[in-house]
This record gives C-alpha cells, structure tokens and sequence, in this order.
C-alpha cells in the first residue's frame, strides 16, 4: 500500500475494494447492521481495541440496531492507507460476529449558501450550530450537525456547467453526498418523488435537482474528481 501519509485518490480507495465502505467526501464510511445493542457494543470494543492497537481512531455512532463507523487520516486531510488497513479489520471483526455490512443508504449532508460575505457570516453560523471555523467554515467536528460552505452567487461549481435560471430565489441549497454507486439510485427515487432533474452535465460527480417548487439541491458523490 502507498505511503501511509500520503493521501490516496479516489480511483485508489475504489481499488483498495472494500466491500464494506463507501467513499463519502474525505472519508470512508460502513453501516453494519447488528441488530441488537448488545452485538452492536461487541463490535465497538473491538473496533477500539483495533483503533487503539493502530493510534488510529474512527468516529463511531452506535445505535440499537446498527453502528456507523467513518475513517479518514485527520492530519492529510484525506483517506491513506491507515484508514484502508483499519476498515479491513474492522470488517474482520464485523464478520467474526457475523454482522453483515449495509451500504444503502450512507449520506453526508452539507449546507450551501450563496453570499459573497462567508467570512463575515461564519462566525454567526459558527456560533449557531455549534460548531468551530475550519479553514473558513462553520464545521462540527462531532457530526452532529452538517459543515456550512459558502458559493458566490451565480457560480455553477468548481468549473461546472451552466444551469439555466432557477424559477424561484433560492440561498441555501443542500449538498447530498452518497457512495458512487448509490447516486443514480437515489437520482431515481427523487424523480420517482416528484423531483426534477435540472442538469446531469456535471455526472457522475454530481446531479442538480429541484423539488416540486423549484428548489434546487445536489446529489454528491467522489467520483470524477
């Protein structure tokens, strides 16, 4: 495997093929499906004995029914080769307790609002949501609450397409981010709930939508980046 501090791209995550995980942004991310708290805490000690074995530590969120494991590498800024090795422990783990892995589903949400005033705002977003400034914006670094970026008005994206004008005035818009392989999916059921697809032209690194009144968002994914 690559250096272990050397951040890998997308096409590498993709060909380290783990069954498991998703690459959501910076980070990949397992649902395993234990069905019981009790099996869901077997599997978060192991999980912290592995992670403290490796001096690498995921966020975890355990549930009754399942436990949401996220790994990415804090000081790159990235995914690396340590988070690779973990979740393919981890996954050992999960399977030694015959847990199965549920990839539908997995979702990052993010907050976009047009201003050309980010600076000035996100110390009152910051402060709203509790949350710090990260490299000029509002983010949780506990997940509680989605990360706030901020888009001048007008721009398409990083070297997006054009999108026609929109039908109705519109700030926020949300950032639906989800595995490679979930987007088109979920593209579908958004049209299937009365969703419009406003432009494809960005895929398959992202689709713009708009619901039923016009407002638009973005379903997200890592490739093509």
């Amino acid at each position: 495997m690559s250096d272990p501090k050397q951040p890998l791209t997308e096409s590498e995550v993709r060909a380290a093929d783990l069954a498991d995980w998703r690459q959501i942004l910076g980070r990949i991310r397992a649902r395993f499906r234990t069905g019981d708290f009790a099996t869901g805490l077997a599997l978060v000690d192991r999980i912290g004995a592995s992670a403290e074995a490796a001096d690498h530590h995921p966020d975890v969120t355990l549930t009754y029914p399942e436990v949401i494991v996220t790994l990415s590498s804090h000081d790159v800024h990235g995914i690396t080769s340590r988070d690779v090795d973990l979740a393919r422990e981890i996954s050992a783990h999960a399977a030694d307790l015959g847990v199965s892995a549920d990839v539908s589903g997995l979702t990052q949400l993010e907050l976009g609002l047009d201003t050309t005033a980010g600076e000035r705002l996100a110390p009152f977003y910051t402060a709203l949501l509790g949350s710090e400034v990260q490299q000029g914006e509002p983010v949780d670094p506990s997940g509680q609450v989605p990360t706030v970026w901020w888009q001048q008005p007008g721009e398409a994206g990083d070297d997006g397409p054009a999108l026609p004008a929109p039908e109705v005035e519109q700030r926020w818009h949300f950032d639906v981010w989800v595995p490679h392989d979930e987007a088109e999916r979920r593209l579908q059921a958004v049209l299937d709930a009365g969703g419009t697809l406003i432009s494809d032209a960005a895929a398959p690194s992202y689709w713009v939508v708009a619901d039923a009144d016009g407002n638009r968002s973005c379903i997200c994914t890592s490739a093509g980046r």
